[in-house]
């Protein structure tokens, strides 16, 4: 017996290659070692940028004496949830059965089947904060093992009885059944934004609270009701807390990127870790806020988020990696959460000298900091001015001064779907601010999946220095179809398209139910207890709507009505399995809304460039025009001419009989052709549908 992590690909893993526990990865063999030894399975699941994660492996999983009460009772398996978010899904749904709340680290035992009998989150080394120690907790599930054995497996029964139905399995193949044609129509995007309405801050934005999170697909449906419908207070609400995340200690004024949370309700206290997929999402609702308000806020802050990810997430090959870590050492040594990121007066004086008073107002920095005697930068505060200037080279001065410190941890797996998030934000942000290197990254971390992450023709869900890990899930799927259809958008390369067209045959060929649903999980996924549905949204939207989402936005960008149909049998299907917790479930409900209001616009004609002829120019304010009506569902394309479109496009049949011109396909019939910027907002003002 030893310690099997030395070979794992995750850098979570590897952070634990050298603890004297006798850690396995999730496999078959993990499980027939507990059958051998009749024995429990002491499942541990956490994350690279986890504080807490790191605090339990610091307490328990590095010492000799723990891990001698764990090597000698358990077979240790240790799970990443960010490389197998499906058995992470798994065993968080276990937890809440439980009636744990659950979150990471996360500690469950399992019978040498794999079905759950008994867990938890963090466990302490010894007794304290109302949590009992952790050996204490391993000695009485061993001591409940050996006496009360039929209780355990009639409770480990029941438990993964809950579980097939919280998961949404049902019956694969020729027992399923089609949902009945409509059934999307359900999926109502008013009654969620009320009901998402009444659970905002109505003065600091976000929900009610603390912690407060991004939340990001429920900020989604305010904004989807806002820009439909036109509701002032949805909108409010939607800005409030863009401008909120964007202004807050949650944010990195110095590096750009959003942290994961707030813990307070002022959004001034974040913890610090910062993820791909919040900045993902963050990027495209910063593009919604500007396109909505021109406030220079949301097009600097884009710049930044973009900055941060060239300069601290980009790996060679062109893959952005998935987090940074919460911790860092301090100027002592010691690991601290937020070291690398909160300042002392001081220091901002000796770096900022007489600029430093302006700086300090405007920040909120004062000698007795405003966390821990600290100072987090923010711009929330009541010092802060509207007439406050950028301080461009203050914060240059500061930046290049925190690069000296001791850097928090990356976690520089690549991971197929957060990368797809970024793809499709990252051709947003170039359409917006014009950004050519924003869709360069783009285009390489599209191509960093499609080279290194499809090994014997299969797609896999992570890949770190030249190694996979995990099959695809769904959710890769779906988020990579996204992402094909925004660079074809943004490009008119049909070498993307092709790849959206593979990706949408291999999520069927390995995820379909044969009655137009998928499951999470691969039809040959064998080390898991059954297959999963990936209805649930979390940070992120749920795999079901990355692809319901991802096909209807490559039906779109192709043309192609069988993808499109595709999309529609998706939809139905999960609206059936949802039933009425519509409210619920606001990832399904906003890719739904794709599929109900779908449109192709098509601007034809050579923009301005360096000589700015007025054809060019007129081709410009369209461009600008397309830009200022913001439509969640519309599919942007530009072309100098229709025969840069796919044949199977019913815009491309169109010709204008003078360019430049801006062509509307919505609900597969298109609009007569426009030439001015006044006719074509006229003709983009939002329809309630």
């Amino acid at each position: 017996m030893s310690n099997l992590l030395g070979d794992a690909v995750s850098p979570y893993l590897l952070q634990h290659k050298d603890n004297p526990v006798h850690w396995r990865e999730w496999s078959g063999e993990a499980l027939a070692e507990a059958k051998r030894r009749d024995c429990p399975i002491l499942l541990s699941v956490g994350y690279a940028a986890c504080h807490w994660c790191h605090v339990m492996a610091h307490e328990s999983f590095e010492d000799e004496g723990v891990a001698a009460v764990m090597n000698r009772l358990f077979v240790n398996v240790k799970v990443d949830r960010e490389e197998r978010p499906d058995i992470d899904h798994l065993y968080m749904t276990a937890l809440h059965a439980l009636g744990e709340q659950g979150g990471w680290p996360m500690t469950m035992f399992l019978t040498p089947e794999g079905k759950p009998f008994f867990g938890g989150t963090y466990f302490p080394k010894d007794p304290r904060y109302g949590r009992p120690g952790f050996v204490q907790v391993m000695e009485a599930i061993d001591k409940a093992w050996h006496e009360r054995r039929e209780e355990i497996d009639r409770s480990a029964g029941t438990i993964t009885a809950h579980i097939q139905t919280a998961v949404g399995q049902t019956a694969v193949g020729n027992a399923a059944q089609a949902a009945p044609q409509g059934s999307f129509a359900r999926l109502d995007l008013t009654g969620s934004a009320a009901r998402i309405a009444q659970m905002i801050d109505p003065a600091r934005g976000g929900m009610k609270g603390a912690p407060k999170f991004p939340n990001a697909p429920f900020m989604e449906i305010l904004a989807r009701s806002a820009f439909e419908t036109g509701d002032e207070a949805h909108l409010g609400a939607f800005l409030r807390t863009t401008q909120a995340l964007a202004n807050g200690g949650i944010y990195d004024h110095l590096g750009g990127g959003l942290h994961r949370y707030s813990t307070d309700e002022r959004w001034l206290v974040p913890h610090f870790e910062k993820m791909l997929y919040d900045n993902a999402q963050f990027l495209r609702h910063l593009g919604w806020a500007f396109r909505a308000t021109g406030d220079d806020l949301f097009r600097q802050r884009m710049a930044e988020t973009v900055g941060w990810l060239d300069r601290e997430m980009r790996l060679a090959g062109g893959g952005l990696a998935a987090s940074l870590d919460a911790d860092s050492l301090d100027e002592h040594g010691h690991s601290e959460e937020g070291a690398f990121y909160v300042w002392q007066e001081a220091e901002i004086e000796a770096l900022l000298g007489e600029d430093a008073q302006g700086f300090k107002r405007a920040y909120d920095v004062s000698p007795g900091g405003n966390w821990e005697g600290k100072a987090i930068l923010h711009r929330l505060h009541p010092g802060t001015r509207s007439d406050d200037p950028d301080f461009a080279e203050a914060k240059a001065t500061l930046l290049a001064a925190r690069a000296s410190r001791a850097r928090p941890g990356r976690d520089d797996k690549v991971l197929a779907d957060w990368n797809g998030l970024a793809i499709r934000a990252l051709c947003e942000v170039s359409a917006i601010l014009g950004d050519d290197r924003s869709l360069q990254m783009a285009k390489d971390a599209f191509a960093f999946v499609m080279r290194e992450m499809v090994v014997d023709g299969r797609l896999r869900h992570a890949a770190r220095d030249g190694r996979t890990a995990g099959l695809a899930l769904s959710a890769d799927y779906g988020a990579l179809m996204a992402a094909a259809a925004a660079l074809f958008a943004r490009t008119l390369d049909a070498a993307f398209l092709e790849h959206g067209q593979w990706l949408a045959a291999e999520l069927e060929r390995w995820h379909g139910d044969g009655a137009g649903g998928h499951t999470l999980n691969a039809t040959d996924s064998a080390d898991v207890l059954f297959r999963l549905r990936g209805d649930q949204d979390e940070a992120v939207p749920s795999a079901t709507s990355l692809v319901i989402e991802g096909l209807a936005m490559l039906g779109q960008a192709s043309g192609r009505i069988a993808i499109t149909e595709a999309a529609e049998r998706a939809a139905e299907a999960a609206a059936v399995r949802i039933g009425v917790n519509v409210f619920g479930h606001p990832g399904i409900v906003a890719a739904a809304r794709r599929l109900k209001r779908g449109s192709e616009l098509a601007i034809f004609g050579e923009a301005a460039g360096e000589g700015g002829d007025p054809v060019g120019s007129r081709h410009d304010a369209l461009r600008l025009a397309a830009l200022s009506a913001v439509d969640l569902d519309r599919l942007d394309l530009d072309a100098a001419s229709p025969e840069e479109l796919p044949a199977e496009l019913a815009i491309a049949g169109i010709r204008p009989e003078r360019m430049p011109a801006a062509l509307l396909c919505e609900a597969r019939v298109c609009r007569a052709p426009v030439f001015s910027a006044e006719d074509l907002t006229a003709l983009l003002e939002p329809k309630q549908l």
